[in-house]
């Protein structure tokens, strides 16, 4: 049988080879290779761009039929990945990645998996299931995720959201900007310093590069006003929008006289009385590009 299908493949000639093993497993349902059959019969039609029936075909595989090592290769490892590949329904998806994990750890990257996991859940609004398959993701620090290279940094800033205690959120810039303005015009450093969010707080240049902003607990205000003055522009800079705002102010004390704060809206669906609020997420140095 294999080496009749095989010879249909190397041909090019994928109905004959639809049509030969389809026949053959109506003749003979109880075959127990009927798996490694409905294997090349999904590649056949993959080949003919015919996703979508492949697509039931290795669905068919992994859920009615025993695996089978051909090869020294799973059959159904080599069907939930096709199925991942081929999958536009999240919650197919979610089922996929866990039985990837569940099933074969030992041949996957189990972070790159686990972040995918979280982004499938996200998609469905699970965001408990999301937090907890970020949260195994965590420990796989330097797992490339093909088409997300800042996979580790959002899979942390989520993880560190959700179990901060958000109470230095705001429900609305105009509060949030208030408050920001009333402490500047005091010139209380602690004062202004302690409405900043209390994770994921960054201060960088405009460009620089993401980062762990390792070292913030140590950062404070008191050096960069000593009694200055420091102003702040009447309106908010015009590139704000409706979840980004930023604010110029100037007079620190140090070489980079001008800082903008930067104010982020809140996404965070899990918690509804959170999401939606603003907080003082970071400031940037210098002027604006």
């Amino acid at each position: 049988m294999n080496e009749i299908a095989g010879e249909y493949g190397r041909l090019k000639e994928y109905p004959r080879l639809i049509n030969f093993l389809g026949g053959w497993m109506n003749e003979y349902p109880d075959d127990p290779y009927s798996a490694y059959y409905l294997l090349m019969i999904a590649y056949a039609y993959t080949r003919q761009e015919a996703d979508e029936v492949a697509f039931l075909y290795y669905d068919l595989i992994v859920k009615n039929y025993p695996d089978l090592m051909v090869k020294g290769e799973s059959i159904h490892f080599i069907a939930l990945n096709q199925l991942i590949t081929l999958a536009r329904n999240q919650e197919r998806l979610v089922r996929y990645y866990e039985e990837l994990l569940s099933r074969f750890s030992g041949k996957i990257d189990p972070g790159v998996v686990y972040f995918q996991l979280g982004q499938a859940y996200e998609k469905i609004g699970e965001w408990n299931q999301a937090i907890g398959a970020y949260t195994r993701f965590l420990p796989y620090y330097g797992t490339v995720v093909p088409g997300f290279p800042d996979a580790y940094a959002y899979a942390k800033r989520l993880v560190d959201f959700n179990n901060s205690p958000k109470n230095w959120t705001f429900e609305s810039l105009p509060a949030l900007l208030s408050t920001i303005q009333n402490a500047l015009n005091t010139g209380n450093s602690n004062r202004l310093w302690s409405y900043r969010a209390k994770v994921n707080f960054f201060t960088r240049s405009w460009g620089q590069e993401d980062d762990d902003n390792a070292g913030m607990a140590e950062f404070t205000l008191v050096d960069f006003m000593r009694g200055n003055q420091i102003r702040y522009a009447a309106e908010l800079d015009e590139s704000s929008n409706a979840n980004e705002a930023y604010l110029r102010t100037w007079g620190w004390y140090q070489y980079i006289s001008t800082w903008y704060f930067y104010f982020r809206k809140i996404y965070f669906p899990l918690d509804p009385d959170i999401h939606g609020r603003w907080e003082w997420a970071g400031i940037y140095y210098g002027e604006k590009w």
